[in-house]
């Protein structure tokens, strides 16, 4: 079964939490789990609509900014000292801040949460701190600076910048939220996602039930407290403690609802906000899944034009069409869905092969990997490649362990948005519109709306617009093609805040920002150095 994070749940295909796809660092063609985080985000299947939704699905409510001035009850957590230490990467420092479990009682208990940095580089005053997340939810921020931001992102901002990073809370460092042992991940994520009958319908929702039992079980504390706004107003705690008068940050897939919630809680307290793979926080549950399947389906009819022009694509030659190539592919997953393939040890069925391809989508980096993954499977019976497509999205090692990626998704997603389906029975009703948006990926991602169902705390969510009104200007950035934030996604958040600029880049892929635009680059990175944001209707090639 695929548990896809989701966009906003994001990135970085079908997965049972789907949702939020995550999103993936910039510049890398190589597949990664952080990438999904860094490159992910399925919308965890987590909303549904509410009163304040319309019939759209778009929300008509606003959220409302916090009073300015600190309550008396949280000054400790914003006048207390990070006491920074080495962390075992060079040029890194780490801290550990405390912020309180429960804002609405912050004497009730501490969460503890993940920081580091690495100082600016030049002779010049330092700007401050430029906070990164690269998405998920679930994706290590910390993991993302000491990997990619911190040593690849343009030496002029990295000497400008104090470059931080904090794993949000329920994240990797940050008291992780656990679920199920690795063995146990393993079968939730070999379960068809597909079902074809009533038995396969019940496998795919005891498989759900068990994996929200045991967050349940092993996360009592946190999962009702790790919530987007709550990382958020952690953000703000942070940014406090760092002597910031302003935030400036660079948030990506799911990383860019967590910088627009910070900007509608504290539009005062925004400096310089990239949001690059902008999520629509207007949008319910169900319309948000259907239109990352509907981007996924995008991302992969390029993906088919551009295989039909090599030699070696296994779907077709020169005059086969996207539908057609579409269709060879879902007819190479019927044959494993009965008969799976070998792939060094393991074994390559229907919904790891659907997460490898899916992987794949969000950077077309990726697509010659992809070819020749396709071409092993199909025609040397050796799944191995789609494999390990298929693990680096879940961030499963190779000695079998995952990471809390994924289940730090599911309880983001599932806390901040009701669900898109409740039942199976509305699922497959709403299966024909989910296959007219992907009929690839279709099915897949319908049955992964499913999975907040079965949550054992109750959205505490709900969908929104965020205006962050009297905010500086912010720049939005949205690629035409990308599968895990569509495009409509980017102009929708653009119109909703008050500053916004939107950046746009017409191209493949999920996000913009260092994945080969010196258009693009130069853009972010004048509005970073000088505050200079992009032109009106600004687009980059």
């Amino acid at each position: 079964m695929h548990t896809w994070p989701s966009p906003r749940r994001n990135r970085r295909t079908r997965t049972r939490t789907a949702t939020r796809t995550r999103n993936r660092p910039r510049a890398r063609a190589r597949v990664t789990g952080t990438l999904i985080a860094a490159a992910a985000l399925l919308v965890s299947a987590c909303s549904s609509g509410s009163s304040s939704t319309s019939a759209g699905g778009a929300a008509e409510a606003a959220l409302a900014a916090l009073p300015r001035a600190t309550p008396s009850a949280l000054s400790s957590y914003y006048t207390q000292h990070l006491r920074w230490h080495s962390c075992g990467v060079p040029g890194f420092q780490c801290a550990t801040m405390k912020a309180p479990l429960d804002y609405a009682k912050p004497g009730a208990g501490d969460v503890r949460l993940a920081v580091a940095r690495k100082n600016a580089t030049g002779k010049d005053r330092p700007l401050g701190s430029l906070l990164v997340n690269p998405g998920g939810p679930g994706g290590s921020a910390i993991g993302y600076l000491q990997q990619y931001a911190g040593i690849g992102y343009p030496a002029e901002i990295r000497a400008r910048y104090d470059m931080v990073a904090m794993d949000p809370r329920g994240v990797a460092r940050s008291e992780p939220v656990e679920c199920l042992d690795s063995r146990r991940m393993d079968a939730y994520t070999q379960t068809d996602a597909t079902p074809d009958d009533q038995k396969e319908t019940n496998a795919l929702v005891g498989q759900y039930k068990k994996f929200a039992d045991s967050c349940g079980a092993h996360s009592a504390r946190l999962l009702r407290h790790v919530s987007t706004v709550e990382a958020a107003r952690d953000m703000d705690i942070l940014r406090a403690v760092l002597g910031d008068a302003k935030l400036s940050y660079v948030g990506a897939s799911y990383g860019t609802f967590l910088g627009a919630t910070y900007a509608g809680l504290f539009p005062d307290r925004v400096g310089r906000l990239v949001l690059d793979g902008a999520m629509d926080p207007s949008l319910d549950a169900r319309k948000l899944n259907l239109d990352q399947t509907a981007g996924f389906e995008t991302a992969f009819q390029a993906f088919a034009k551009d295989c039909v022009r090599h030699p070696d694509c296994p779907l077709g030659g020169k005059g086969t069409t996207p539908v057609q190539v579409g269709d060879h592919l879902k007819a190479f997953f019927r044959k494993l869905d009965a008969h799976p393939v070998p792939a060094g040890g393991r074994m390559l069925g229907e919904s790891l092969a659907t997460t490898g391809v899916i992987a794949a989508m969000y950077d077309q980096g990726a697509w010659e990997q992809l070819r020749g993954a396709l071409t092993s499977a199909m025609k040397d019976y050796d799944g191995a490649g789609l494999l390990a497509l298929s693990d680096s999205y879940y961030e499963r090692d190779a000695d079998g362990h995952y990471s809390n990626l994924m289940m730090a998704n599911a309880a983001v997603n599932c806390v901040d948005l009701p669900p898109a389906f409740t039942t199976p029975e509305q699922v497959e009703k709403a299966l024909p519109e989910f296959e007219k948006a992907s009929p690839v990926f279709g099915d897949g991602l319908a049955w992964a709306s499913l999975n907040c169902a079965y949550w054992p705390v109750r959205a505490t969510g709900e969908p929104h617009r965020i205006e962050a009104k009297g905010a500086a200007p912010i720049v939005v950035v949205g690629t035409t093609r990308d599968p895990a934030t569509p495009y409509p996604w980017a102009k929708s958040l653009a119109r909703q805040l008050s500053s916004a600029r939107l950046l746009t880049y017409v191209g493949d892929g999920h996000t913009a920002y260092g994945r080969g635009s010196t258009c693009i680059d130069s853009a972010i990175d004048t509005y970073l150095l000088h505050g200079t944001p992009p032109a009106p209707g600004k687009r980059c090639s």
